[in-house]
């Protein structure tokens, strides 16, 4: 919370903001390759899954099953979104770890008459916010001074996120590096989520052009021009402060544009900021490669099984077998700034196209040497085959039932089958 006077530099601040980005955390896995992953499902009614579920619903049932046997945690998200988030394995242990709690949560949950499905962006109309929080509210406030693009993120977006060592700190630039040169060609690979409100938005990946039309400031890629905590300190100080919270309980949304750099040069009617103040705005900036002394990698659409065990596996060797990562930036780094080519077009686009094809042939001989679990390598090998060697991606699939029967989200009858996919 603020104090009354001055307490932060720019300095400290610098200093800061890079030992929290790229320093591991000293309660961490240790030294190694461990892989995590973030799931997120939209949660709806069994009986029709235009209607979200009833959050109450969702965790009492959830609670009844907890604690989760592979250690996974359970949030949510404004929307009412379910979030499944694994420890570190080491390997690729989390893509055969990780399905166990899944299962465990999706039954408990279709017990109480709730489906689950992986999709990018929820079509049909808005939600509301169901999950009420001091930070909540102020973001949303924050966010609606620009426009819809915010609440749109907050209540009806879901995706899967991997989160990876930084490696040892001769590997840390590169491992920066080669994460943003993928991050493209990975969201343009498992892009899945072609639908707005009332239908086909025009885009792959919905969920990203949403992103992209968010305050550019905290969720743009961070600049490659500058060491990776150099870099990273800068995007901090120029971001906007969202939010200023007063105690526990209290936040009130930040809307004249300062941001953090200023708000230690020049104060603030609500005070001057404190390194906690500074730990609290890092948590508010949403770039697709983000630093927390290990690397969360957020460009990839949620998605059914097994293709999350896919993505998951696919991005952690590209970035973890020395062989496969130096080869794929080789290929990908053309293609590292195109995110709104990877947005609009998917695997359609050539160069993403190309670059996709040539990654993936690199992880499908890394995943042997990483260990990964028969059924993971098998998933990865059906994936290409059935998606990334024809150019296409889930939401080309999406596309294709919908010019067939008209639906954009799960039939009740698909999910009384499969209730969380």
């Amino acid at each position: 919370m603020p104090t009354s006077h001055r307490v932060l530099t720019v300095v400290d601040a610098t200093r800061y903001v890079g030992e929290s980005g790229f320093e591991p955390p000293p309660d961490g896995p240790g030294p190694g390759r461990h892989l995590g992953i973030e799931l997120e499902w939209l949660a709806v009614r069994l009986t029709d899954p235009t209607r979200p579920a009833d959050l109450e619903r969702v965790q009492r049932a959830i609670a009844s099953v907890q604690p989760l046997p592979a250690g996974s945690r359970v949030t949510f998200e404004p929307g009412g979104q379910v979030e499944l988030s694994s420890p570190p394995f080491p390997g690729l242990g989390a893509c055969a770890a990780l399905p166990v709690d899944a299962h465990l949560v999706g039954r408990a949950l279709a017990g109480a008459g709730v489906g689950l499905f992986g999709l990018g962006l929820e079509p049909g109309p808005q939600r509301a916010r169901l999950v009420r929080s001091p930070r909540y509210d102020a973001m949303e406030a924050y966010f609606d001074v620009t426009g819809p693009a915010g609440r749109t993120m907050m209540r009806s977006t879901a995706a899967v996120q991997v989160n990876l060592d930084l490696g040892e700190p001769v590997e840390i630039e590169g491992r920066w590096r080669r994460a943003h040169e993928l991050g493209p060609m990975l969201a343009a690979a498992f892009a899945n989520s072609p639908f707005a409100r009332h239908g086909p938005s025009g885009w792959r990946s919905t969920r990203l052009a949403v992103w992209l039309q968010i305050d550019r400031n905290r969720t743009a890629p961070v600049s490659s021009a500058r060491g990776a905590r150099e870099a990273w300190a800068q995007y901090a100080l120029d971001a906007g402060v969202m939010l200023v919270r007063l105690d526990d309980h209290r936040a009130v949304p930040v809307l004249d544009g300062l941001t953090f750099g200023r708000w230690i040069a020049s104060g603030h009617e609500l005070g001057w900021p404190t390194l906690d103040d500074l730990g609290y705005h890092l948590t508010t900036l949403f770039p697709p490669v983000r630093p927390r002394g290990w690397l969360e990698l957020r460009m990839i659409d949620a998605l059914p099984e097994p293709w999350w065990q896919v993505a998951a596996a696919v991005t952690a060797v590209l970035v973890n077998d020395p062989e496969a990562s130096d080869a794929a930036g080789r290929i990908a780094a053309p293609t590292g700034a195109l995110w709104v080519e990877a947005a609009r077009s998917g695997l359609s686009h050539p160069a993403l196209g190309h670059a996709a094809r040539e990654c993936f042939i690199l992880a499908l001989d890394a995943l042997e040497r990483a260990g990964a679990d028969a059924g993971t390598a098998a998933a990865a090998a059906a994936y290409f085959d059935h998606y990334v060697a024809r150019g296409r991606c889930p939401a080309d699939d999406l596309l294709d039932l919908w010019t067939t029967d008209g639906n954009m989200l799960p039939t009740a009858d698909n999910l009384r089958d499969r209730p969380w996919t």
